[in-house]
């Protein structure tokens, strides 16, 4: 077998855990070789907390997870999959540990010395906070209801199944002394939210950041990661979260040098509009740009307009004040730096006034804590995108408009003057020193942390007109992306990324492809989707709140018939208990309202998953054409448009999951890698992709970083229900949009595609071929989609 290619021309995502280890992974190894895939993508590898589904929970990055089958485990894949001539990529995850003391070595030896540790500098800890002890939140109730639960044994303190190490000689104090003497405080878990000390991801405590700008840290916390690299057992890497780093851009100029410049992507959300730092040395993102693209491409613009209307006039009055997608970020946004992420808030706060009050600078002096506060919050809460990464890029970020809307949040003009402060700050206009630098630091950690708590875990919760634009990296408020702006897309990342990941499916989404690509259908027929949930929703009692309504209607709607009743229940009622408490608005993870949750698991059971559910449906039944098409059409623009097409496990077929941990149920695979579903028989969609994998494995120079994009407009009447481009004149691509409006309209009747000079073979249907222009009915006489291949002259 050759091997694998430096820069991959197809990966296949695996979510390993121990259902499903490194030896279930290699099994598969023939079935993804057959498929044409290049590169195997682990999610991360490394020592986790035992148990754990996913793995960014790591607890020792010096070590390879042994219930996943070990080192040995992985190298033995790596072998099967370089025989069958495919490489491996992993997911890393520099940003943060498990805040699990009894599992993680360095962590452990931090807790008992403190900051003369040797790996004190491997967290992120403020250790002139909380009387320079690290605040542990884990005791079920304030210390005095829990203090007969703490016990010493020996060396170590016990509180159920955590343990802590004591400091030495402190073994024998009574328990308040002995506390007071430790390098760390437990303390009742509900003072994380504003009390706590270290570094988070997001608002999880159980996950402390790690400070991987330190050139020693990164050295440590890397070594294993490198030498699997670099002795070939591994090909690329993904990166998690680096807008959670103290400069990202400096930490992956550091890897790309470490690892001698291998394919890496990393998992950056853009909003729309905004391009990936130029600076970065690495092939791209993990692909949720392409997903909004992609996914918009089936949306109707007016269709959405008009169903957000219906959303409002049936969920009124619980559409967070109106349904206004803007409105909705905003009061989110306020809602997290206040509650979630007070901690945080605070941190930045008194970093802030430090800096202020120890300046040099006159203009920083006399501002209050509180003033700096405010004007934090103002700013934080108006940015449109993660973070900025240096003083020039803030100028874009917090710009003069959002200083403007932050100043009037203030009474007294004078006291307005401290948004110009912090603004100042963050453009570089006092200084570049330490005290100015972390400063700029921790507002960006801040404010990444606040648009994914804000956006993603809550927001896409509340504004719910469409579910299947309430995905990652997806813009809500105006989803629908036409032709002309995606081509234009591929054009850009042809020319600056040509080799960045793109993707449909993911561990992180909240709806699998194939769940989306039903729910586009429904901006199409916003009207008769209504009418259906009218008569649908006649006498389901009791309703919760007429958003959650719309939503459950929508997730069956979506996931379709999916086995076994019972257990469809089970996954539509999970799936919207996580959705009520993300969105915060009646039951939250932490004040949990029972009697509401209760109630929504009741309403689940007799409307969407029960008798009233099956007009819904009906409904879905008599789009299955137009929901076929959208399948279909977004799976080979996925695997054709410019970039690195990331499958997730299972996605070669229909997937239809709702958000985790529905989607990371361990894949199944035959005895003999086959996929494992028993029938013998392929899908349509799977026939799709494996058509387009090998195309693109036996004609890498059409796709690769060297070739080229030329969108092909189709002319006639439904022109624009056409999507039609060429990759280095060579391959075409068509698919079917919209295609219930298509219907409607009295289908393709003139429509034409002109092809390319040549003649072309539809790589599907052996013997149709066509040249010059091409009517659409007959192009897509057999199928919504057509890849064409240049036959030689």
């Amino acid at each position: 077998m050759p091997p694998a290619p430096a820069v991959p021309t197809a990966t296949y995502r695996f979510q390993l855990q121990p259902d499903f280890p490194f030896s279930a992974a290699t099994t598969a190894v023939p079935h993804l070789a057959a498929l044409n895939i290049s590169h195997l993508h682990l999610s991360p590898v490394l020592e986790a907390v035992p148990g754990s589904r996913h793995g960014y929970d790591v607890v020792d990055p010096t070590r390879v997870r042994e219930e996943l089958g070990g080192e040995e485990g992985l190298r033995e894949l790596s072998r099967t999959a370089r025989d069958h001539g495919l490489g491996l990529i992993l997911d890393i995850v520099p940003n943060h540990m498990a805040m699990s003391p009894r599992h993680n070595p360095a962590l452990w030896e931090v807790l008992r010395d403190g900051p003369s540790s040797p790996r004190a500098r491997w967290f992120d800890i403020d250790w002139e906070a909380q009387g320079g002890q690290v605040l542990l939140p884990v005791l079920g109730g304030p210390l005095g209801e829990e203090a007969d639960r703490l016990k010493v044994d020996g060396d170590v303190l016990r509180y159920h199944d955590h343990a802590f190490p004591l400091r030495e000689g402190t073994a024998g104090l009574p328990l308040p002394r002995l506390l007071d003497a430790q390098w760390y405080r437990p303390v009742w878990w509900r003072l994380a939210r504003t009390e706590l000390n270290y570094r988070r991801f997001f608002s999880i405590s159980e996950l402390i950041g790690v400070r991987v700008e330190d050139p020693e840290v990164f050295a440590a916390t890397h070594a294993k990661i490198l030498e699997l690299l670099h002795e070939g057992v591994v090909d690329g890497l993904r990166v998690d979260h680096p807008d959670g780093l103290a400069d990202p851009g400096g930490y992956l100029r550091r890897l790309h040098e470490a690892t001698g410049g291998r394919w890496t992507v990393v998992e950056k959300i853009l909003a729309d509009g905004e391009g990936l730092p130029a600076s970065w040395p690495v092939a791209g993102t993990t692909g949720y740009d392409a997903l909004r693209h992609v996914d918009g491409l089936f949306m109707d613009p007016a269709g959405f307009g008009e169903l957000v209307d219906r959303y409002r006039a049936f969920a009124a009055p619980q559409t967070d004040r109106g349904g206004d997608w803007d409105a909705t970020v905003r009061r989110a946004a306020y809602k997290v730096l206040t509650h979630e992420l007070a901690a945080e808030s605070d941190r930045l706060t008194r970093v802030a006034a430090r800096l202020c009050a120890t300046s040099p600078e006159t203009a920083l002096r006399d501002r209050a804590p509180w003033a700096l506060r405010t004007a934090l919050t103002e700013l934080l809460v108006r940015l449109e995108v993660y973070r900025p990464y240096s003083p020039e890029d803030a100028a874009t970020v917090v710009t003069e408009e959002a200083a403007a809307e932050a100043r009037r949040a203030f009474a007294v003009p004078e006291e307005a003057g401290a948004v110009d402060v912090v603004r100042d700050l963050l453009l570089g206009r006092y200084g570049d020193g330490p005290a100015q630098a972390e400063f700029r630091t921790r507002f960006a950690q801040t404010a990444s942390a606040l648009r994914a708590k804000s956006v993603e875990d809550t927001a896409f919760y509340r504004y719910v007109p469409l579910l299947s634009a309430t995905e990652v990296g997806g813009e809500p408020g105006d989803p629908a992306v036409g032709p002309d702006r995606f081509h234009a897309y591929c054009a850009r990342v042809q020319r600056d990324w040509p080799a960045t990941g793109t993707v449909l499916s993911t561990h992180d989404a909240k709806r699998s492809a194939d769940v989306r690509a039903a729910l586009h259908v429904l901006t199409e027929c916003p009207g008769r989707w209504a009418d259906v949930l009218a008569e649908a929703s006649r006498g389901v009692e009791p309703v919760p709140d007429g958003q959650l309504a719309w939503a459950a209607w929508q997730t069956v709607f979506g996931l379709g018939p999916a086995g076994d009743e019972r257990a469809r229940e089970e996954r539509v009622r999970e799936a919207l208990l996580k959705h009520v408490r993300e969105a915060g608005l009646f039951t939250s993870w932490t004040e949990q309202e029972p009697p509401y949750e209760e109630a929504v698991a009741r309403f689940v059971a007799a409307g969407p998953c029960g008798v009233p559910g099956r007009k819904v449906a009906e409904l879905r039944e008599a789009l299955e054409p137009h929901i076929r098409a959208n399948v279909l059409g977004a799976a080979l623009v996925h695997l054709t448009m410019p970039g690195v097409p990331d499958l997730y496990q299972g996605t070669e077929r229909e997937y239809r999951a709702l958000v985790d941990p529905d989607n990371r149920t361990p894949p199944r695979f035959g005895e003999n890698g086959d996929g494992g579903d028993g029938g013998g028989g392929r899908s349509e969609k799977e026939a799709v992709t494996r058509a387009a994998l090998a195309l693109r494995a036996r004609r890498p120079e059409v796709f690769g970083t060297s070739a080229s994009y030329e969108p092909l407009a189709a002319v006639g009447p439904a022109a624009d229900h056409c999507l039609a481009f060429a990759r280095s004149g060579e391959v075409v691509t068509a698919v079917t949009r919209l295609s219930l409006r298509l219907a409607e309209s009295g289908g393709w009747r003139d429509t034409r595609l002109p092809l390319p000079r040549g003649r072309w073979a539809d790589v599907r249907e052996p013997g149709r071929e066509f040249e010059r222009e091409v009517r659409a009915a007959e192009l897509f006489a057999a199928s919504p989609v057509v890849l064409l291949e240049r036959l030689p002259e």
